[in-house]
């Protein structure tokens, strides 16, 4: 295995829980070298990372080594058989789900004028209006 899918092996495998289910995979073709990752489906929101940060991150670093090493190597994240409970990663950047969000409930909007109706002071004491 060379270094590039070792690198990957070593960090994602200290990312998981279930480290023995780890698999990574070297492939080189016209476009490079790619390097296939698996994992245990309950470990895929951790190699993904929030919003696919940590997917990102290490596609970063296997950047630099690549180009350590003059080649181009990309990472494809295999997604587990029977999907992710309804979030999909398409191996790229982005994190994709099936499922629709929950719409958050309405918040009041936040204006300058007050909720309720405020009753003007009109006596001699608080005169309002500029005689």
């Amino acid at each position: 295995m060379e270094k590039d899918a070792q690198f990957v092996e070593m960090v994602v495998k200290e990312l998981v829980e279930n480290p023995d289910d780890v698999k990574v995979e070297r492939s080189i073709d016209e476009m490079g070298v790619l390097i296939t990752l698996a994992v245990n489906p309950a470990d895929m929101g951790k190699v993904i990372g929030k919003e696919g940060r940590t997917a990102k991150a290490i596609r970063t670093l296997l950047r630099v080594l690549g180009a350590k090493n003059n080649s181009r190597v990309t990472l494809k994240i295999a997604e587990p058989e029977g999907g992710t409970g309804g979030n999909n990663y398409d191996g790229g950047n982005e994190f994709n789900s099936n499922s629709e969000m929950e719409a958050a409930p309405e918040q009041p909007a936040m204006t300058d004028e007050p909720s309720a109706p405020v009753e003007e002071d009109n006596s001699p004491e608080n005169p309002t209006s500029i005689i």
